[in-house]
């Protein structure tokens, strides 16, 4: 389950969705980012995740709607978080480099 290691090591209501205020900004909790909460900020686009600690200055609120990704911003994204990839984000879409 997403955020399980932070809400037993902090105790904080952690989980996806979540609405926080973090030092009077406030966001949705979208990733689990093992020890560190993944907010998107109101205003932000949603594919900028931004780690968060879960307890220094963060308040914690209702369950809300996530930020919805486009197509590309989730493809992108998930080539961001994809650490045993080692190639360009050309090669992880399929593309192809054309030469002139």
């Amino acid at each position: 389950m997403a955020c399980e290691y932070v809400r037993k090591h902090y105790g904080v209501p952690a989980e996806l969705g979540r609405g926080v205020t973090v030092y009077a900004k406030p966001g949705v909790i979208a990733a689990d980012r093992g020890h560190y909460i993944g907010v998107v900020f109101d205003g932000d686009k949603a594919h900028q995740i931004s780690n968060c600690h879960p307890s220094a200055g963060v308040e914690y609120g209702e369950i809300r709607a996530l930020p919805t990704m486009t197509r590309p911003q989730k493809n992108y994204s998930d080539f961001l978080q994809a650490d045993w990839f080692h190639g360009t984000f050309a090669e992880w879409i399929g593309a192809r480099k054309t030469t002139l």
